[in-house]
């Protein structure tokens, strides 16, 4: 790509910040109600996290205490995790793309406040 259509996308992001702006707001208030689930060790252990990665809660079946295995225990707690991390990402990412291809914008661009 040469300096001059750089310049062109340059200047049509400009253009379009107020708007951007207001969308990502939009986006962010999404990503805060989705919820998303991972779990391990077939339920045992289920981890809740939002779209902007915080931990809503951890749920540990009491089978699972009942083996008295603290090894065990940790590694289903950072799989489940591990899992929904990963699926609030997915999501994140879609988000993200759907924000930038509605505004015409390029889906592989970041924005500042979502990494």
């Amino acid at each position: 790509m040469n300096w001059l259509s750089n310049l062109g996308q340059f200047a049509k992001i400009m253009g379009q910040l107020p708007r951007l702006k207001e969308e990502t707001e939009r986006m962010q208030q999404r990503l805060e109600q989705l919820v998303v689930e991972g779990d391990a060790g077939a339920g045992m252990v289920k981890v809740r996290i939002n779209g902007r990665m915080i931990v809503m809660g951890c749920a540990i079946a009491p089978e699972a205490l009942a083996l008295n295995d603290r090894e065990m225990l940790e590694d289903l707690i950072k799989a489940a995790t591990n899992q929904a991390l990963d699926k609030a990402r997915q999501a994140l990412g879609e988000e993200t793309s759907k924000l930038m291809g509605g505004m015409g914008l390029p889906s592989g661009m970041s924005l500042p406040e979502m990494e």
